[in-house]
């Protein structure tokens, strides 16, 4: 596995491959990596073959994160995540420092503004902004043919395969299912903040995408209702504290009045300072 930290030194080797019809599969994280990352791997891997180059980057980005969020305190472990890639059969690790990818005066940042406006863009407003400037740069640095992202961050997906589309990358977006423990937690590297206290309460998460997903089974139910009633599930449990539920389309990110089968459900939760996401088909 190659280690490539610069960008111009990135942007080199991704030329060298298309030039000789290299296909490049990528993979994006922020490190701490988990069983779930590892999948993207593996998937990107099937994708472009073993002639294939299978790029990820490890990248803790700044700008996704609000001045109260914890950008300081993220989970970083490159060691760690350097073995982890190299076993997955990673070909290129791109780890850039903050000076590569925000130069002094660095100054122009990417906005979508429709599907990133609820949900995730509502109780983190710079968020997307943040995520959409990294994503676009980093795909004009590794120019894969194909990028493969997590379900789990469904908002995040969906608002990259607009930007895909309407700024006309070259690119293919590919959504790979969510990893979950065996008690169905869904992987994140922030998983590691939860007390033992806290952790056993997670599982509260994917409890409720279980019980919306039987409330809607047999007939459409108020979307209205649908979220007093997780709300109320997930108040039972004293170290959580609901941010959102929210009940939409899966492809135009509309909420939905009526909540039927075939719908979305998206939450966050708080345990302490800790925030989880999680997200389903009904």
């Amino acid at each position: 596995m190659r280690i490539v930290t610069s960008v111009a030194a990135m942007q080199r080797l991704a030329k060298e491959f298309k030039a000789k019809n290299v296909p490049i599969g990528f993979v994006p994280t922020m490190g701490y990596l988990h069983e779930g990352h590892l999948s993207l791997v593996k998937r990107a891997r099937d994708l472009v073959g073993n002639t294939g180059q299978v790029v990820a980057s490890i990248y803790v980005n700044p700008t996704q994160f609000a001045p109260t969020e914890d950008l300081s305190k993220y989970p970083r472990d490159l060691a760690r995540d350097k073995k982890l890639c190299r076993d997955a059969g990673v070909d290129i690790l791109f780890v850039p420092s903050d000076k590569e990818m925000y130069p002094a005066g660095y100054s122009t940042y990417i906005v979508e503004e429709s599907l990133s406006k609820t949900m995730e863009g509502a109780s983190r407003p710079t968020h997307f902004r943040g995520v959409m400037t990294i994503v676009a740069k980093l795909f004009n640095i590794v120019l894969p043919e194909v990028a493969v992202f997590g379900q789990k961050d469904f908002q995040q997906a969906a608002v990259i395969q607009k930007m895909v589309t309407d700024l006309n990358f070259p690119l293919r977006i590919v959504v790979a299912p969510t990893v979950r423990e065996s008690d169905g937690l869904a992987m994140s590297s922030r998983n590691k903040y939860l007390s033992p206290a806290q952790r056993e309460q997670a599982t509260i998460l994917s409890q409720s995408l279980r019980y919306a997903r039987k409330a809607v089974l047999k007939h459409p139910v108020s979307a209205a209702q649908l979220k007093s009633e997780v709300a109320k599930l997930i108040s039972e449990k004293n170290e959580a504290r609901l941010d959102y539920v929210a009940f939409f389309d899966p492809k135009t990110l509309k909420p939905a009045e009526q909540v039927k089968r075939g719908d979305q459900i998206a939450l966050a939760v708080f345990f302490g300072k800790t925030r989880l996401i999680d997200n389903a088909k009904l």
